[in-house]
């Protein structure tokens, strides 16, 4: 009886694990490709597949596929990272002497005797030409002097002048170059708006460069309103944004005319006495000149300036210890909150607001400190083997040298007067 019993559990055992038997996989089957689809949800009237049947298979749901091997199709391209372009500047730079970089840093005053050989023992990064220069010249001697220059020195040399118009001509003032000198801005605006303006400037380019003139330290952004002030009859007597605009129209015009401009005198003269001949002291708050008088200096960066001139007045709202010329924070302020990442040029280094307070060495050691590029020095004969002698002993930084003179070839690339 007991045994009859246990065989009719057997069987009852037997009939119920049938009625849930899966379906088995056929061994030729191919194997389960992965795929971009989303993953097939099992049907709910279907038994899920057990783990011992599913093991082998290669199903996109095996999160071990998708972390080890992912799926490469035509809609998943390799990623490549884009090569890095070389400056030619790098390259070039390392085929000169320490003696020719530091060279690039001076914008030198051109002597009356001796040019040529200068250029060749200082490895000047240029000249600078004042009224003499021209006094009983005509188109045809100065240009001659000017390739002179150029042949005699192994990097192509910025040309430079200060042709502002009105009470600061170079070259128009004498009647060789110009029946009558070019007006000043502010006369020029007055009588015929920005139109004549750019019209002038247009012109005054076509001259600078026919005759091998490539750098006009304009236009002056400074802004001020006093009669009496040293920059009054300089400026161009307009508001901020009246100011800013005329900045910005005079870079885009002056584009591929041979002559590239050096926006001055930063932070903004204002109504602050002449340093030519004093010490300046500017007490105005931070929030009055980046209102004011940096408007025109913001404007010129954004138009794609590339390079500014900063005055000897002491910035008492950024450094009250020295002349914006010789302050690193002056030099700060330029560079990080405005994003000027051309070249800075200093006022004339002879100039009563810097000899007052330095010598000649000791100046030029400390602007090129302060962050200066582009030195325009009368004494260079005093400041070149300063400024060597420091960077060997290592009072100046060798970084220093290198990123100044970077920023001076890079600009001499964009001008198109060097070519490597």
């Amino acid at each position: 009886m007991k045994a009859t019993i246990a065989a009719i559990l057997c069987i009852l055992l037997l009939c119920g694990c049938a009625g849930t038997e899966s379906t088995p996989i056929s061994p030729s089957t191919e194997p389960i490709q992965t795929s971009t689809a989303a993953p097939t949800e099992p049907s709910a009237s279907e038994p899920a597949p057990s783990e011992a049947e599913t093991e082998p298979q290669v199903t996109e749901t095996d999160p071990s596929i998708t972390e080890t091997a992912p799926s490469i199709t035509e809609t998943d391209p390799p990623v490549t990272e884009p090569p890095v372009p070389e400056n030619p500047i790098d390259d070039y730079m390392a085929t000169l002497t320490l003696e020719q970089l530091v060279g690039q840093l001076f914008l030198a005053r051109c002597p009356e005797s001796k040019a040529i050989k200068n250029i060749e023992k200082y490895c000047l990064g240029g000249y600078i030409l004042f009224a003499p220069d021209f006094e009983n010249q005509t188109p045809a001697s100065i240009s001659a002097k000017i390739e002179n220059y150029q042949s005699a020195s192994s990097i192509p040399m910025f040309i430079a002048v200060d042709e502002e118009g009105g009470k600061v001509n170079r070259v128009s003032k004498y009647p060789a170059f110009r029946n009558e000198p070019f007006l000043s801005p502010r006369k020029l605006y007055k009588n015929g708006g920005l139109p004549l303006v750019l019209e002038t400037e247009a012109e005054k380019n076509q001259l600078l460069a026919s005759l091998g003139i490539n750098v006009n330290l304009a236009p002056v952004c400074d802004i001020t309103n006093d009669p009496d002030a040293f920059m009054y009859p300089r400026s161009i007597g307009l508001d901020a944004a009246g100011t800013a605009e005329y900045v910005r129209q005079v870079l885009t015009s002056n584009q591929n005319s041979g002559v590239s401009n050096v926006l001055k005198h930063f932070p903004g003269y204002g109504n602050n006495t002449d340093t030519h001949t004093a010490i300046a002291i500017d007490n105005r708050t931070l929030q009055e000149l980046e209102t004011v008088d940096l408007v025109p200096f913001q404007a010129g960066i954004d138009a794609g300036c590339s390079a500014i001139m900063v005055s000897h007045t002491f910035i008492n709202a950024i450094d009250p210890t020295l002349p914006a010329t010789l302050s690193p924070a002056v030099h700060g302020y330029l560079r990080q909150e405005m994003g000027f990442e051309g070249v800075i040029v200093t006022d004339d280094m002879v100039m009563q607001a810097i000899t007052d307070l330095y010598g000649a060495a000791e100046s030029a050691i400390l602007a090129v400190l302060a962050g200066n590029d582009l030195l325009i020095s009368t004494d260079y004969q005093i400041q070149y083997p300063a400024v060597l002698t420091a960077v060997e002993d290592g009072t100046i930084p060798l970084d220093l040298i290198y990123s100044a003179a970077r920023r001076v070839l890079q600009w001499k690339l964009d001008m198109g007067i060097l070519k490597i």
